[in-house]
């Protein structure tokens, strides 16, 4: 169903939003993709404008809290490169397998990140998307498709896709992906009303008309919760570094030395970060370098399966510090159960499966269905 109200503060580079604990920056990584000298840029700015603890989001972004100056942070993020469109910046959300054209996968959908990404820029009707609309590109292992994005492609081999709408299979077939999202993303624009998400329209018929299907429509992938961690050999013989951040707090001088390594980085949907095409020497030289960190590279760590909210004091509607107890339920163990501690019902950043757990008066209580 459609929301009964239209108020979408969902913040951005430019457009920040007020919370308890000062200006909220959102800025935007398309397929969570960001260069070493980006990174650096972004530590840098976040370190002189706001806070010293950087959040990655679930949607492979990065916010910046308690902005002093936000017309220079801008300034900054600009400078760096990560601000290409000052009408569009709300709306590059676009989420992809992370380790794509590296590791696995039965395409690589690298290329395709940019492509969408300036074809989203170029059209003027998507500048007035939600800022929670979501697109994805899965590279046919099923990590992102999962996450249910409002639209998206899944590779079934090297050049044909499915089309994805509200998280499922409609049963179109494409080897023409980007042109159909930036379609169906337009489409969305002209009919949602009040709806944020595809998945709370009524009917998504509208969006798929004139599209034949040539398969079996309905099909579905489960969500993923765990990101990929340690030493990752690729394909072509290098390493990645696949580093989880805890509770996705990065600090800004553990930012630096990410991008110290001098790599490609991508930051990924379950708030991990992937250093990537390291030889093994200097793979071995970072993860003793980054380590200590506070970063885990370890994939049996009890803080791959606990993640939160920001919680107070930095959002006045939480009813609890929910990161210092989500800190402290680590080490009761999760027997495999994802668990998501949030400050209220509106349940900010909650996955799709395990465990949802809502700060009362009375401590933390499952959420309601």
């Amino acid at each position: 169903m459609a929301r009964t109200r239209n108020d979408d503060a969902c913040p951005g580079a430019l457009a920040v939003h007020q919370a308890a604990d000062g200006a909220l920056a959102r800025v935007r990584l398309p397929g969570g993709m960001i260069e070493a000298p980006q990174l650096e840029a972004l530590a840098l700015a976040a370190a002189r404008f706001g806070s010293p603890a950087m959040e990655l989001t679930s949607r492979g972004n990065v916010q910046i809290r308690g902005i002093t100056d936000a017309d220079a942070l801008a300034a900054a993020i600009a400078e760096a490169g990560l601000l290409p469109s000052p009408t569009h910046e709300r709306v590059r959300n676009v989420v992809a397998s992370p380790l794509t054209g590296r590791r696995g996968g039965v395409a690589d959908v690298r290329g395709l990140v940019g492509a969408l990404d300036e074809a989203i820029q170029a059209d003027g009707a998507l500048a007035g998307l939600p800022g929670r609309f979501m697109f994805a590109l899965d590279d046919g292992r099923g990590d992102v498709s999962g996450l249910g994005a409002d639209v998206g492609l899944h590779f079934v081999d090297d050049d044909t896709a499915a089309l994805v709408v509200a998280g499922v299979d409609t049963g179109v077939r494409t080897r023409d992906g980007v042109p159909l999202l930036v379609e169906v993303a337009r489409r969305f624009a002209a009919v949602r009303g009040t709806a944020w998400r595809t998945a709370e329209l009524d009917d998504v018929a509208p969006l798929l008309e004139g599209l034949s299907p040539s398969a079996e429509p309905g099909a579905t992938w489960p969500p993923v919760t765990r990101p990929p961690v340690g030493w990752l050999q690729q394909d072509d013989g290098r390493v990645t570094l696949g580093a989880a951040v805890p509770l996705g707090v990065l600090r800004t001088r553990v930012a630096e030395y990410l991008a110290a390594v001098g790599s490609p980085l991508v930051i990924t949907p379950w708030r991990s970060v992937l250093v990537f095409d390291l030889d093994e020497e200097i793979a071995d030289t970072a993860l003793r370098v980054l380590a200590p960190l506070g970063l885990v590279f370890d994939e049996q760590s009890p803080w791959l399966d606990v993640s939160s909210c920001t919680g107070s004091p930095g959002c006045a509607h939480s009813a609890a510090d929910v990161r210092r107890d989500a800190a402290a339920a680590v080490a009761d163990g999760t027997a495999g159960v994802h668990r998501h501690f949030v400050g209220c019902e509106r349940a900010c950043g909650s996955p799709s499966t395990g465990e949802v757990l809502v700060a009362t008066a009375d401590g933390y209580e499952p959420r309601r269905p």
